[in-house]
């Protein structure tokens, strides 16, 4: 053993803090109900999601007092 952290299988450093341009999929379902999302389903893994719409990325985001703010 070489006592120093193992490298991810893509051979990168796995040193990313900052780097906010690596994603990870994450598959999941959100249930739907009479054409409703509960805005808890959105954000179980982060405070933010992107949403693509046509050409345009939008980002939803929740705030510390509990509101969302959706930016362009």
């Amino acid at each position: 053993m070489n006592g120093g952290s193992p490298k991810p299988p893509d051979g990168t450093s796995g040193n990313n803090a900052g780097d906010q341009s690596r994603t990870t999929l994450i598959e999941r379902s959100i249930p739907l109900t009479d054409n409703r999302i509960q805005s808890r389903d959105l954000f179980l893994s982060s405070r933010e999601i992107i949403i693509t719409h046509g050409e345009e990325t939008y980002r939803l985001r929740l705030t510390a007092q509990n509101k969302l703010i959706l930016t362009k």
